[in-house]
């Protein structure tokens, strides 16, 4: 498959996937969907990998889903259906829990939307001092996606992920680290480096035990996440998208100005 918006390189046993399509900061769309679909799985297949490290750019991680393709699909009278890319992305959210390989997160700048999910399925999230999360699913009138819901009802229990998927306020590194999301922050200069330093560590580790603890941590808390996913995730999604809510919410995102939104 040709790579348009990714890079995917391996090196030592590290695979690095660079999430690299500043036009609009990384969103995901059905084409990033695509290649990150095909490299998760080119990761767990190598043999030569032992360790994966995904990344974005310096200002953002990933901001998403792409509201400006939303908003002019609206303005045409088009239906906004989002089923096909949420299938996608929870084939990746999915696959990187399920892969038998450990795998970092390295998150510099602003991380929104489903980049927030994203940078939250790996197994280490490293993170730059200047990182931001925010789940702006509220803001649009939409639900979180990508498996966000569910991974932060696991990791920071039912009350906090409610707080943050109801009220899509922004969370700062150091409350991800003491939240338990984040492993590790550092300095925007020093990400790469930290991150690769820590990569390398595990790549020298026990990878059979690696593998394993990895099965015992997914059938202990995400059997069934698939199943949520295509159960929950996409029916609810959908139904948020085909509401007046969403266009509104949309329009008022790219347009600068506040939401009225109505309840349907």
């Amino acid at each position: 498959m040709e790579l348009q918006k990714l890079i995917y390189k391996v090196e030592d046993g590290i695979a690095v996937i660079t999430m690299n399509y500043p036009k609009n900061l990384n969103a995901i769309d059905e084409q990033m969907a695509d290649e990150l679909m095909y490299v998760v799985d080119a990761a767990e297949k190598d043999p030569a990998v032992k360790v994966v490290v995904i990344k974005g750019l310096a200002r953002a991680f990933s901001a998403g889903g792409d509201i400006g393709y939303f908003y002019k699909l609206i303005q045409a009278g088009g239906e906004v259906n989002m089923d096909g890319l949420i299938s996608k992305v929870g084939t990746v959210a999915d696959g990187l829990k399920k892969m038998s390989k450990m795998v970092i997160t390295s998150v510099s700048g602003a991380a929104a939307g489903a980049g927030v999910s994203l940078a939250l399925g790996g197994d280490f999230m490293i993170c730059a001092d200047n990182a931001k999360f925010i789940l702006a699913f509220v803001n649009l009138g939409l639900v979180p996606d990508t498996g966000a819901t569910y991974l932060l009802a696991k990791s920071i229990g039912v009350n906090r992920a409610m707080e943050l998927a109801a009220t899509g306020r922004p969370v700062g590194a150091e409350e991800a680290k003491a939240l338990g999301l984040a492993y590790k922050v550092t300095t925007p200069e020093e990400l790469d480096e930290v991150t690769m330093k820590f990569a390398h560590k595990l790549a020298a580790g026990p990878l059979l035990s690696y593998k394993n603890i990895k099965k015992q941590v997914y059938d202990t808390c995400y059997a069934d996440y698939k199943k949520w996913l295509d159960e929950t995730e996409v029916p609810t999604q959908r139904e948020c998208a085909a509401s007046m809510d969403f266009q509104e919410g949309c329009k008022a995102f790219i347009e600068k100005r506040k939401a009225v939104f109505e309840g349907k």
